[in-house]
């Protein structure tokens, strides 16, 4: 029967296999049964050469080798044992019957992990084998454990040391600790040894540190720059802890060293990500606003004026637009880089740094950074007064006078800038940048690349501004909105033959005039809308006249090219002129040149479909595009409205009736109807009746007015029924008949 393990060997294996070698055949049949006896598979051998053989067939959970056979002892098989593959960390027990210590000695340096006296106590002999089998476990788990922390010591670049204040050899440090300092395996290392490869100018600091360590006996947490002797740089982290001796004294430190080099990189990676613009390598926003309250928080200490100046580059879009995003971005780098050679700038300056670089450190934040796009902000953590920001201002638009070569291609780029002073202009970062921004936009205002200091009256036309803009949004839907009509008059004929709708609003019962709210409408993309009831007022407003006195003239609308972006801008135009029932040539469209030309190549389809279903186009202040005049033959044009620029100076200077006699002639040419803006005297209307320009609108015959007016002021002049004055004066060329136009223009205007 088989006796089962003692308690506390569970975790053995059920039968462990047991090779037994002894040359004694008595000895071995009864060891045999003993052991079987008590749990153990056994495997014989009679002598060391077959205990080997046996050995090289399947390695057994330990060997009981006796000591004294012939031929090959015990002794020597277990040294022979020892060098077979997997036989290294067996357990092998020695029976021996000597009791000197001179065969114990021997049985130790043989290999031997134990031995036993030969003798009939099998239950001990058998407590004895679990013993050792338990051990070796127990020593391979601490190996194997041992291996793991070293791989991941090593996987994680980590040794550990030992540091005594008694001991002679100093620092003492695992294979590991010393790969991470770039010692050999077994080099001797020094505390000297390893302050040398700390570089000099920190030396000094690392030393203060870790006596002020030793003299508190606290942790040691520090990271340490080292230069291995290969010529590596690299970052170890040091954390050690005090040990004491029994009096309670300092004794020395034990911890870890760890090569932190790859993640100190990647912090330094993050940390700059976070703080600085990837594209120009200039401070972003959030490292800017953390700079400028720092330097408010040292004007306010020091009683002095600090400076924020807001720059933003003029007509970037075109560059974008025309050569592409990528040279935007070279031109961006560019300019970063000459805007940061105006001052004096700082990278280094980072969160937590300013308290350790003297009592003047707040100049050290002084920098340009990108706030986005192509707005810039420079930061003047000290300055005497507006004389000296200004003086950083004229010194950065300076810079960008020269040209920026982007693909080969010159180009030239200008600024506005806006400056703000703390504590004069704001307490904060976000009032100095908000009316940095306001001084900015007033440069914009102003024709651009130039300078403004902030005032308080920028600001309240600012408010204005957005107070405009608020009120613009809700004009329509509050009926705020009207249409005045100018009157187009043929003078040969006397008579209107349509009029121009011109937008006007009336807000709080004055009128706004259109400077002010229709830049302001394109700018929001509220004028799309506008646009949009203009066309439906228009064409309503042609049926009444339709009704009230028999108009059959068109109504001229100013469409903006942001119309042509609308896909269903003709069936738009179809429902406002049939859902009123009037024609669609009732709807005359007037586009400006300069603006026709921006978006030439999108409004043509939508030009052609127009032009189909009877809606005629015309050419608003033609001769201001500055453009090629092929498009005249191309695109369904009735009508071309010379602008008032020209006339303007008609009879004053011989340049003026030629411009105008050449767009005329034009005209005629192609077969297209022109029409003179801005007649205010009768002078100019003389002159544009001798070129050949009959049809006429501006001062001398109406203003714009409200519809009902216009009707009222028909009837009084210009309908059939009355005299022919215009036609009857310009007949006769005479000074006497001209004489008498202004009592008639008195009478009938």
């Amino acid at each position: 029967m088989t006796t089962p393990p003692p308690s506390g060997f569970e975790d053995l294996p059920e039968r462990p296999l047991v090779l037994l070698v002894d040359d004694d055949e008595v000895n071995l049949l009864l060891t045999a049964i003993a052991l079987r006896e008590r749990g153990f598979e056994i495997i014989e051998a009679a002598d060391g050469q077959r205990a080997l053989a046996a050995l090289a067939e399947q390695v057994p959970d330990i060997v009981v080798l006796d000591a004294l056979m012939p031929v090959l002892d015990g002794f020597e098989t277990c040294r022979a044992l020892r060098r077979l593959p997997g036989c290294e960390n067996v357990p092998v027990l020695m029976l021996t019957g000597l009791d000197d210590d001179a065969s114990i000695e021997r049985a130790y340096e043989a290999g031997a992990t134990d031995f036993f006296v030969k003798a009939a106590q099998w239950s001990l002999l058998a407590g004895r084998l679990r013993y050792l089998l338990r051990s070796a476990r127990t020593r391979i788990e601490l190996e194997r454990r041992k291996s793991e922390l070293a791989r991941a010591q090593d996987l994680a670049r980590m040794g550990s040391f030992e540091w005594r204040r008694t001991e002679k050899r100093g620092v003492m440090l695992s294979v590991e600790a010393l790969r991470v300092c770039g010692f050999g395996p077994h080099e001797a290392v020094s505390l000297r040894k390893l302050l040398r490869l700390v570089p000099a100018d920190e030396r000094r600091a690392l030393l203060r540190t870790l006596h002020a360590c030793l003299r508190q006996s606290t942790v040691v947490a520090v990271d340490v720059p080292l230069t291995l002797r290969d010529g590596r740089q690299r970052v170890v982290r040091v954390e050690a802890e005090p040990e004491f001796n029994e009096h309670g004294h300092g004794a020395g430190y034990t911890g870890i060293v760890q090569d932190v080099t790859d993640r100190r990189q990647a912090e330094d990676k993050i940390r700059h990500l976070a703080n600085f613009d990837s594209l120009t390598g200039l401070p972003n926003r959030r490292q800017l606003i953390w700079r400028a309250e720092r330097a408010l928080e040292v004007a306010r200490r020091m009683q002095h004026q600090c400076a924020l100046l807001l720059i933003d580059l003029d007509r970037f879009k075109n560059i974008n637009d025309t050569l592409g995003h990528s040279a935007g971005d070279d031109l961006l780098v560019e300019v970063a880089r000459r805007l940061r050679g105006c001052v004096r700038h700082s990278d280094q300056m980072m969160e937590g740094a300013i308290d350790s670089v003297g009592g003047r450190s707040h100049r050290a934040l002084e920098a340009v950074g990108r706030l986005g796009g192509d707005e810039f902000v420079a930061l003047l953590p000290e300055v005497a007064d507006d004389l000296d920001a200004e003086a950083v201002a004229r010194r950065m638009l300076e810079s960008l006078r020269d040209p920026i070569f982007l693909g080969g291609q010159e180009c030239f780029v200008t600024a506005s800038v806006g400056v703000a002073l703390y504590p004069r202009d704001g307490q904060s970062v976000v009032d100095l940048l908000r009316n940095a921004d306001v001084a900015m936009y007033s440069v914009k205002a102003q024709g651009k690349n130039a300078t403004a200091i902030y005032s308080p009256h920028l600001a309240g036309r600012g408010r204005e501004k957005l107070e405009l803009e608020s009120a613009l949004f809700r004009a329509i839907e509050r009926n705020e909105l009207v249409l005045h009509y100018q009157p187009k008059i043929d003078v040969r004929a006397s008579r209107m033959v349509g009029a121009e709708a011109l937008m006007r609003w009336q807000r709080g019962g004055k009128l706004v005039p259109p400077g002010d709210f229709i830049p302001l409408a394109e700018d929001t993309g509220l004028i799309v809308p506008l646009s949009e009831w203009a066309l439906r007022e228009a064409a309503r407003q042609a049926r009444v006249w339709q009704q009230q006195f028999g108009f059959n003239d068109s109504i001229a609308v100013n469409l903006p090219t942001h119309m042509f972006e609308r896909s269903d801008l003709v069936e738009h135009i179809h429902q406002c002129v049939t859902a009123v029932n009037v024609p669609h040539r009732a709807i005359r469209l007037e586009i400006t040149e300069d603006n026709l030309m921006k978006e030439l190549q999108n409004v043509i389809p939508s030009l052609h479909r127009l032009n189909e279903i009877g809606v005629e186009i015309a050419i608003d202040d033609f001769g201001t595009g500055y453009s090629s005049l092929a498009y005249l033959t191309t695109l369904p044009i009735s009508e071309l409205k010379i602008d008032r620029s020209f006339v303007r100076d008609l009879g004053i200077t011989p340049q003026s009736s030629a411009v105008v006699s050449a767009i005329i002639a034009l005209a005629r040419a192609l077969g297209l109807r022109v029409v003179a803006e801005g007649v205010e005297t009768l002078r100019q209307m003389e002159v544009l009746h001798r070129l050949g320009c009959t049809v006429m609108q501006g001062f001398l015959f109406n203003r714009a007015v409200m519809p009902d007016e216009l009707a009222r002021w028909l009837e009084q002049t210009v309908l059939p029924r009355k005299a022919s004055w215009f036609g009857a004066a310009l007949e006769n060329e005479g000074a006497a008949s001209l004489a008498e136009l202004p009592g008639a223009m008195r009478r009938y205007r």
